[in-house]
């Protein structure tokens, strides 16, 4: 009976292990300040609505996310592999707008860490990611044109809307809030990594398999929380919640979520249970 194949790495997980959990650890002390003690965290009435309801989808979608690949990495899970960077991204995109908004005190020190330390943490794990390995046990079985379409048309559309409303902001002379010019860095900042891993995965290039199913289950958590959020939002500032938007928000997310459960669909399944044959590579992917 054959064994499920080790993790498709090069090297030791121990440093991505321990650096993860620590952003999580910092990120659950980070959210449960702000839900605690808001007036500390957030001195402004603009802040608080923007940022308090965040905090608990931070906890409720984000925290489960980053552990729970970690925890299914740990168990040689390949998904668990795939997903992790993905959930990394998250966190990291979620506390990355508040340092553009925050005065300078412990919360924003804090954030700064958390952005700083899952940067890094990205960036390692992906480079200890054997790409050919990936490719080998799932190629052809995880839908890559949908998926790749999905992410770099999403990536194409976040940096236009970026670029537009920016442009219009500067031409028009129109302010733009703090919070809001936060998100669009943030978004602007996303957009070319969901526009180039798209399209390495509508290619089969090696490392679109690597990165794909963590950035369709990046944008499917930020619809999962923008939801989260406006249902939070009365709970943390009092103010109504607008059904209809919520629902139109939860059906924009299928457009990620029915892809994404594509690829994970196709990732669990992982066909492949040997490693591949080095003869039986051809010198590209030797290479």
């Amino acid at each position: 009976m054959p064994t499920a194949p080790s993790l498709p790495v090069k090297g030791s997980l121990t440093l991505a292990y321990t650096v993860s959990m620590a952003v999580a650890v910092a990120a659950v002390i980070a959210s449960a300040a702000g839900l605690l003690y808001p007036s500390a965290v957030y001195p402004t009435p603009d802040l608080l609505r923007a940022f308090r309801p965040n905090d608990v989808a931070n906890l409720v979608v984000g925290m489960p996310a980053l552990l729970g690949s970690m925890g299914l990495a740990r168990r040689s899970a390949l998904v668990g592999l795939l997903l992790w960077p993905g959930a990394l991204f998250y966190v990291l995109y979620n506390y990355l707008i508040p340092l553009f908004c925050l005065p300078l005190n412990m919360a924003f020190l804090l954030e700064l860490s958390l952005v700083t330390f899952s940067v890094y943490t990205i960036i390692g794990l992906v480079g200890r990611i054997d790409a050919t390995l990936v490719k080998h046990r799932l190629a052809g079985a995880v839908r890559e044109r949908i998926g790749g379409g999905v992410l770099a048309g999403a990536g194409v559309l976040i940096f236009a809307r970026v670029i537009g409303v920016l442009v219009s902001a500067i031409v028009n002379r129109t302010g733009v809030s703090s919070t809001d010019l936060a998100t669009d860095v943030a978004d602007f900042l996303m957009s070319p990594a969901l526009i180039v891993g798209g399209v390495q995965l509508w290619r089969r290039k090696a490392q679109g398999y690597v990165t794909g199913l963590g950035l369709l289950f990046l944008v499917s958590l930020l619809f999962v929380g923008l939801v989260v959020f406006m249902v939070a939002r009365p709970l943390t500032t009092g103010e109504r919640l607008v059904l209809s938007q919520a629902l139109v928000i939860t059906v924009m997310g299928l457009i990620f979520l029915v892809p994404f459960g594509l690829f994970l669909r196709g990732a669990v399944v992982d066909r492949h249970l040997s490693e591949p044959d080095e003869d039986a590579l051809c010198p590209s992917e030797k290479n």
